[in-house]
Parts: structure tokens; C-alpha cells; sequence
């Protein structure tokens, strides 16, 4: 029995990692820790939180979403952890905008950090609920 391979990435996909993200998000955007993390927290922690969420989505992605095979479908891989990052990072900057807790015209430095303080997390529920329902 031959196995199809799935190259696609639709809209079932993006709707999966978005609302994974969001799951997580929730509740730790609504968090003043969370919001004073990203005020103080210095660039090199911001870029190893960065590291480890694209690490762990790697991670999960790898053994889960694409059941440790990815020798024909690198790409396809590569692709898929950083929309699932990219989505995730989108997803967290919309809460925090709605609860008016992302300064980005008056202070983007500090909104950026939140949303990597908080996409860190949020990045795990988005690759666990896209790994639902995969080959």
C-alpha cells in the first residue's frame, strides 16, 4: 500500500495553525507578566526565544505533522514551520492590538517584543493543532 504524499498547503491548514495559536495566545496576551516580559527582556533572550520556537516547531513538525520523513519534501518542511511561525506571530499581534497592548506606531520596538515573547508559546498550540488529521 503506497502512501500519498501530501505537497499542499491550504486553507484547512492555515485555519488549524491560526486557531492553534490563538488558543495559547489568549491567555497569555491578556497577562502583565507577559506584557512587561517583552518591555524588558533583553534582544540576545528575544533571539534565543525566537531559536527555540522555530526549534520546537521543527521538532514537532518533524516527527508528528511529517512522521520523521521529510527526504522528499524538505521544502515542503521548511515551508510549513515558518508559515506556521509566520501565522502565529500575525495571530498574536491581532490580540494584542485588539486589547491595545501592541504600541507598534508608538513604540515598535517594544510590541515587537511582546508578540516573540508570546508567539513562543502560541507557536506550540499552532503546530500541534495543525499536526490534527495529517497523513
Amino acid at each position: 500500500m503506497t502512501k500519498k504524499i501530501n505537497l499542499y498547503f491550504n486553507l484547512e491548514d492555515v485555519s488549524q495553525i491560526a486557531i492553534g495559536a490563538f488558543a495559547l495566545a489568549v491567555p497569555i496576551s491578556f497577562s502583565e507578566e507577559a506584557w512587561k516580559i517583552g518591555e524588558t527582556l533583553p534582544i540576545f533572550n528575544l533571539m534565543i526565544l525566537v531559536f527555540l520556537s522555530f526549534g520546537f516547531l521543527s521538532f514537532y513538525a518533524y516527527e508528528n505533522v511529517f512522521q520523521a520523513n521529510i527526504q522528499k519534501r524538505f521544502l515542503v518542511f521548511v515551508f510549513r514551520v515558518f508559515i506556521a511561525y509566520l501565522i502565529t506571530v500575525f495571530v498574536v499581534a491581532m490580540i494584542l492590538l485588539a486589547i491595545d497592548k501592541f504600541p507598534i506606531l508608538d513604540n515598535s520596538f517594544i510590541a515587537i517584543k511582546r508578540m516573540i515573547v508570546i508567539a513562543m508559546p502560541a507557536s506550540m498550540g499552532a503546530i500541534i493543532v495543525d499536526s490534527f488529521d495529517k497523513e
